[in-house]
């Protein structure tokens, strides 16, 4: 069976879909990707069999329905010439614009519901569009795959996928032998504890929050660091302003690692990974640093929750809360020594049970091969 997966760019599949495409090579599928081809193309060198094609018209943060039309036509004429049995879509546009596609050209496809961004975070026009188009075309997916519980249960509530018709996974999954607990030596105490955040730098993430906390918090424990790892990302409107993040670095409140693709020694060298988020799937990031044997501290929100059983392998913040967080930050500091291990050790064991890599693709497939008879 031929199998193509769709998203609105190359970075997505090679950080968050490659389990899905050795799953389906294992069992003996063809797949094809159809993405904007950026210099994650890379992810070539190792799947040769796995045939690329480029998405041009392409713009995942535009708002021009001029552009979505052309893309419309694009991914028609792509489905097309390349006549899958089945196409999997990621993130939003290619969930509703590739939906519609699908249905031209008669294929049938799932909606992977990777999280519901920027659209849903705030209210306005944008949410209640997007809310319209996916009610719109919920009804040339198969099947809608969501990676939590909360989002699936949004779209059952709104109206948009119907009885039967949706299921929630785990997040994308986590490599846990490639983000493998790394020794870091003698217990540290509280004063050299390092927290972390990793991922795009965005407001949406909660970094401002993450920063107004270190600043407070250093007050009282002048020795605690606050890295950040990641980069900006000047096409998304929460994008973080150059002038905020230089401010925050040139007032010592915060070191800033800048971009890295392998955060596995930034990871390793820290105690606790923080993550502030206003929504997520479920979060990479949280799920790293837990299959690291680290601690972690998100927010009580769709998604994040679902990573962290409270006290045992992290925290919960309150959104948008820079007293919530800083107080949480301090239960962590204010733990013992091996009361912070032990909660990393937590963390660990969970991501082994719930959030590896290969059982998400195995549950992803087996939706798939449901559908397989009928094809």
């Amino acid at each position: 069976m031929k199998i193509t997966l769709v998203a609105n760019s190359t970075w997505n599949i090679y950080n968050f879909r490659l389990n899905v495409i050795d799953k389906l090579l294992a069992e003996g599928h063809e797949v094809s990707v159809i993405a904007p081809i950026d210099e994650y193309i890379e992810y070539k060198e190792k799947y040769p069999t796995v045939k690329h094609h480029n998405l041009r018209t392409m713009d995942r943060d535009s708002t021009n329905p001029l552009k979505d039309l052309v893309l419309i036509v694009e991914l028609t004429r792509k489905y097309r010439k390349i006549k899958p049995d089945l196409i999997l879509h990621y993130t939003n546009k290619p969930n509703i614009f590739g939906g519609i596609a699908a249905r031209l050209a008669g294929i049938p496809s799932f909606a992977m519901v990777t999280g519901l961004g920027y659209a849903f975070i705030h209210d306005g026009w944008i949410q209640n569009v997007t809310i319209k188009l996916y009610r719109y075309t919920s009804r040339f997916h198969k099947k809608f795959i969501f990676e939590n519980i909360e989002d699936r249960e949004l779209f059952d509530k709104l109206g948009i996928t119907k009885k039967d018709q949706a299921i929630s996974i785990k997040g994308c999954g986590v490599d846990t032998d490639y983000y493998s607990p790394w020794p870091n030596g003698k217990l540290k105490p509280a004063e050299e504890i390092v927290f972390t955040f990793i991922g795009r730098l965005l407001y949406d993430k909660g970094i401002r929050e993450y920063v107004e906390a270190a600043k407070l918090i250093r007050k009282s424990y002048p020795k605690v660091r606050f890295w950040i790892v990641g980069e900006l990302d000047p096409e998304n409107p929460a994008t973080v302003d150059n002038e905020d993040l230089n401010k925050w670095v040139e007032n010592d409140i915060v070191i800033y690692h800048g971009f890295k693709r392998d955060v596995r020694d930034f990871i390793s060298k820290s105690d606790c990974i923080v993550l502030p988020s206003y929504r997520e799937a479920i979060p990479r990031t949280i799920t790293e640093g837990m299959s690291m044997g680290k601690a972690v501290i998100t927010t009580d929100v769709a998604g994040c929750r679902e990573a962290v059983d409270v006290g045992v392998n992290g925290y919960l913040a309150d959104v948008r809360s820079i007293t919530s967080l800083t107080n949480t930050m301090k239960s962590y500091i204010n733990l013992s020594a091996q009361a912070r291990h032990d909660m990393g050790d937590a963390g660990r064991k969970k991501a082994l049970e719930e959030f590896d890599d290969k059982k998400i693709a195995d549950h992803i497939y087996a939706e798939v091969q449901k559908l397989l008879p009928g094809l």
